[in-house]
């Protein structure tokens, strides 16, 4: 019997061997010995008896065996010679008993090299076994910024917490992520790993059935993105249909961890045509139509909150320009929790579209989209990958750049203050451009930092400790709001606020372009042209973002303000040009060079006349938490 399986696994060595040549591609096993004279290892740790993935074992130690073996393991010497003889021996045990023995074997990488018993694993791999038991040593990398050390080091992470050694990522961040996503950062007990092994068996087959191979990422990529979708538990109790028919719904998220850049910026809306005397909404919609639905989800109430007021003048401006063609819907108090059921709710009340002016519902929204591909959703954050929900924001940082120069102009003592609020994307870029135009226009002038959701923010005390009269504050008020601390202003000996300028967030313009779009078509052929997640980020040239001067501003200051206006929205003027410094020093954009949009939105650091830090989680209030866990800036936000 053993004789036959020798024969056919001759077969198949050779078969790879002749492939290997062709291809140009190196026709014997991998030897680590010529791997490690490349690289640079920084210890050895024994890891004992285990059992390892055949898939995983690639290759021998040294070379005395390498060229028994074509590149899979499959045998190349003839059947007459000793090592065909032992090989059938060990296919005729593995038949009647089973093979039990461990081997030896090296692991680097997630790869394992094997030091004894090559033909042990060959016999094994031609009868398609899933593991082999081995004692094995791993060699480590020197820790270095190149990013297969970098996923090798988040893969031990992983491995030392879960116990598992067969499953793998392609992405950075993803090992952490699933972690996450289960809520589960000490070590597993057995239970768990056994629930968790089971559920990687039963998604690799489904996933590879469906054409999973076909993808450059791994297994681990593609479930991280399942189970961010459905939740961990909900994905437990799958069944195997279940299972399959969900992959194929979330098919484009997978696309999605293909992309190099997994975000495509629209920095303007397309210019939607128009038919002589119609407007777009009575060619797109007769007069005999229904009129469409469009929701709102506020996490808090309008009145409550000047951000969700913004949002709630867009909306009304939206029903008093179209009131024939469309109707808005708005649910107030919108928690997490909540998310999916008031989603699946305003469905089922006929929403065509939704907006979500908040970055927390995006997570509990993921699941309801890929179920309703018909309904559009779009949730107001920035930076986030995701296929099935489009995000938008505004360049707030176009209008925060004037309002610097104002504030550089006007602080006679060189300080100013700016109050954020939370450390999320697009945070940073307004205060990197507000220092950047008090620049322009004070070269002496710093910006003193302060963080409104901190645990010990108190603005007198903060503006009086460091003798601060200009102020960059909130946006905008709330209607129960009666105070003048929003937008610039500057603070006089007896306790008066003069209100110098207020950026707008002009929300009722953006969701009427956003509309028109989708009702032109425009929005359905940025899907089809583009394989990445869309992130709409308007500024001054769309006219969601503007900026008003009181008449406190000095005629000759506002004057220039109005020209660079001007030259913003016609793109010959951007705030992020020329050579850029962070506190640290390092230089962050060359000369006579306008940062990239990515970059921009990316930023993680502050500029060289800031004053003040990006705060960490735990200096954070409770309950400012959820959002900057969500859309926190990634290299700071550190638990």
């Amino acid at each position: 019997m053993g004789d036959i399986e020798y024969q056919e696994a001759l077969k198949l060595g050779k078969k790879e061997y002749k492939a290997c040549v062709s291809q140009g591609r190196f026709p014997y096993l991998p030897v680590l010995d010529d791997i490690l004279s490349r690289e640079n290892i920084q210890t050895e740790q024994n890891m004992g008896l285990m059992q390892i993935p055949l898939d995983f074992v690639v290759g021998t130690a040294t070379k005395g065996r390498t060229y028994s073996f074509a590149a899979n393991f499959m045998p190349i010497l003839d059947v007459d010679t000793e090592f065909a003889f032992k090989w059938t021996a060990l296919s005729d045990a593995q038949v009647n008993e089973g093979i039990r023995d461990p081997i030896i074997a090296y692991e680097y990488m997630n790869r394992y090299y094997v030091v004894e018993g090559n033909k042990r694993v060959s016999v094994l791999k031609y009868f398609k076994a899933d593991s082999i038991v081995a004692n094995v040593t791993r060699k480590i990398p020197k820790y270095s910024e190149d990013e297969d050390v970098k996923l090798y080091y988040e893969y031990m992470k992983f491995n030392q917490i879960s116990g598992l050694n067969n499953i793998e990522f392609s992405k950075t961040g993803m090992a952490d992520k699933l972690l996450a996503l289960m809520g589960s950062t000490a070590i597993w007990d057995a239970d768990t790993r056994m629930e968790f092994n089971s559920l990687v068996n039963h998604f690799t087959k489904a996933y590879e059935f469906r054409g999973g191979r076909k993808l450059p990422i791994r297994v681990g990529d593609a479930l991280t993105a399942f189970i961010n979708v459905y939740g961990y538990h909900t994905v437990l109790g799958m069944s195997d249909d279940e299972l399959s028919l969900n992959i194929v719904k979330c098919w484009n998220e997978f696309v999605m961890l293909t992309e190099k850049q997994s975000v495509g910026l629209v920095m303007d809306p397309l210019a939607a045509e128009e038919r002589k005397g119609r407007s777009i909404f009575s060619y797109f919609m007769p007069s005999s139509a229904k009129k469409f639905t469009v929701a709102f989800l506020y996490p808090k109430s309008p009145d409550t909150s000047d951000w969700i007021y913004a949002h709630d003048l867009g909306r009304n401006y939206l029903e008093e320009t179209f009131p024939d063609q469309m109707k808005t819907i708005c649910v107030n108090d919108v928690t997490e929790e909540r998310t999916e059921q008031v989603l699946n709710d305003v469905i089922r009340q006929g929403a065509d579209i939704i907006f979500e002016v908040a970055p927390q519902m995006m997570k509990d929204s993921l699941k309801v989209a890929v179920d309703h591909p018909d309904v559009k959703i779009l949730n107001c954050s920035l930076n986030t990958s995701h296929k099935y929900i489009r995000t938008y924001y505004a360049r707030m940082y176009e209008a925060k750049f004037l309002s610097g120069m104002i504030a550089g102009a006007l602080a006679e003592n060189d300080r100013i203050a700016y109050i954020a609020d939370y450390p999320i994307y697009g945070m940073i870029a307004n205060i990197n451009a507000f220092a950047l135009g008090a620049s322009f226009t004070n070269p002496r002038a710093r910006i003193y930092l302060a963080w409104s959701t901190s645990e010990n923010y108190d603005r007198e005390r903060f503006l009086k400790d460091n003798n601060i009269q200009v102020v960059s504050d909130q946006d905008m008020i709330t209607p129960r709001d009666p105070g003048r601390q929003f937008g610039l202003y500057e603070c006089s000996e007896d306790g008066r606020k003069l209100n110098l300028v207020m950026p707008l967030w002009n929300w009722g313009v953006f969701y009427e372009k956003m509309i028109q779009s989708i009702l032109a078509g425009s929005y359905q052929s940025e899907e089809n042209s583009e394989g990445r997640a869309l992130n709409y980020w308007w500024g001054m040239s769309a006219g969601v973002i503007d900026l008003i001067c009181s008449k406190n501003v000095p005629t000759g200051v506002k004057r220039l303000v109005d020209h660079l206006k001007s030259d913003i929205k016609k793109g010959d003027i951007v705030p992020f040009y020329g050579e850029i410094r962070a506190q640290d020093g390092t230089l962050k954009n060359k000369k006579d060079k306008a940062m990239k949009p990515e970059a921009i939105m990316e930023m993680d650091w502050l500029t060289d006349n800031v004053i003040g830090e990006i705060p960490t989680m735990g200096e954070l209030r409770a309950e400012a938490r959820p959002v900057v866990q969500i859309k926190g800036v990634e290299e700071k936000m550190k638990k």
